[in-house]
């Protein structure tokens, strides 16, 4: 069997996926999309738990590439990283239409398969 290894770009992209597939972690990804910035006290009072588990959700989430943290005074504000996100979804988008083509794509190749035209 033939092996694939991951590229680092692959592994990145993994990290991410791992990332967001963490329910919390989501939660607070549509926590900060919605507020474009956040501390993490306001994060806590949102998601009702301690500061460490809320603290250790942003720390993957910011190693991952996805969020930004910048100190302000005693708190951390966060926000999006919109670079990790742009790349993210330009990754996906890179080969998703290999494995999901679109509809219109799809009736071709099975007209085209059936002699049919149009």
């Amino acid at each position: 069997m033939k092996k694939y290894p991951l590229s680092p770009d692959d592994q990145r992209l993994a990290a991410m996926l791992k990332a967001l597939g963490n329910p919390i972690r989501f939660r607070i990804m549509h926590i900060l999309a919605e507020n474009k910035q956040c501390i993490t006290g306001d994060i806590v009072e949102l998601i009702d738990l301690a500061q460490s588990t809320v603290s250790q959700h942003l720390k993957v989430l910011r190693e991952a590439g996805l969020i930004s943290g910048e100190i302000e005074g005693p708190a951390t504000c966060y926000c999006l990283n919109d670079d990790g996100i742009r790349w993210m979804k330009s990754k996906i988008e890179s080969w998703l239409p290999e494995c999901c083509p679109t509809p219109e794509h799809r009736r071709f190749v099975v007209n085209h398969k059936h002699g049919f035209s149009g």
